[in-house]
């Protein structure tokens, strides 16, 4: 079996919970796996997908900034700076 689980296991940690919970709570507590487990996979889905649009804005991004260093001067990047005016 897979990841050391046996078919006994199962029955035995079903037979414990019912214990536990009773028959009346095991429909809300499988409610409330579920909606755990729909919430965990859409906020993963949602991690993914925006990791993946952050790393394709990303790519263009690098390789216009590589080509724009490479022929405007260094202080072209740089903030203009005001000079202080002379009272005279």
């Amino acid at each position: 079996m897979p990841f050391g689980f046996h078919p006994l296991y199962l029955v035995i940690l079903l037979v414990i919970v019912l214990i536990i919970f009773g028959p009346g709570k095991l429909p809300e507590l499988g409610g409330a796996v579920g909606r755990g487990i729909r919430e965990f996979r859409r906020t993963s889905n949602e991690l993914t997908d925006e990791i993946k649009s952050a790393v394709t804005e990303k790519e263009p991004t690098a390789t216009t900034t590589t080509t724009a260093t490479a022929t405007e001067p260094e202080k072209a990047s740089e903030p203009a700076k005001a000079e202080p005016e002379h009272k005279s």
